[in-house]
């Protein structure tokens, strides 16, 4: 039996991640009607699939081992930090390489050809709406696995 288990927490939260990606994949393909499998291995972009990750094995947690208990506090804390770092740090992260991108391209613009330069990847962070949407689809897929799939019903069971 896989409800209330350990294993709902990780099909949960390794289908935030999935389904995230695969939301960014058919995203790129409507738009340049082009299949780009890198889409799957791709940090930033909406929505956050690190986000959709942590809330849903937060969310989880809380139905397998309630939503008072150390694990939840554990959990929620390890998402906090996750989803600080998606908006915050690789963000900003994201923007330096921009720009040194830039200042790069400027100089060898003046100089000689640009054949051996490596460019220095943009997308790592997301913004703080990015993240909200990745945690809004972690909760979701958290809910949809507890109460649909693994429990038959779309009613809360209170325990």
């Amino acid at each position: 039996m896989i409800a209330n288990t350990g294993i709902e927490v990780i099909i949960s939260s390794f289908l935030g991640v999935f389904i995230a990606q695969f939301i960014k994949f058919a995203y790129y393909y409507v738009v340049n009607r082009k299949l780009n499998f890198k889409m799957f291995t791709i940090t930033g972009g909406m929505p956050s699939s690190h986000s959709s990750f942590s809330v849903a094995l937060t969310t989880s947690v809380g139905f397998v081992s309630g939503f008072s208990s150390v694990e939840f506090a554990i959990a929620l804390g390890f998402a906090g930090v996750v989803m600080y770092d998606a908006a915050g740090l690789r963000r900003a992260a994201g923007k330096t390489a921009a720009l040194l991108n830039k200042m790069v391209n400027d100089y060898y613009s003046e100089k000689e050809s640009k054949a051996n330069q490596e460019k220095l990847m943009e997308v790592l962070g997301h913004t703080p709406f990015e993240v909200l949407m990745g945690a809004i689809l972690g909760i979701t897929i958290a809910c949809f696995l507890h109460y649909v799939v693994l429990c038959g019903t779309c009613v809360p069971v209170v325990y």
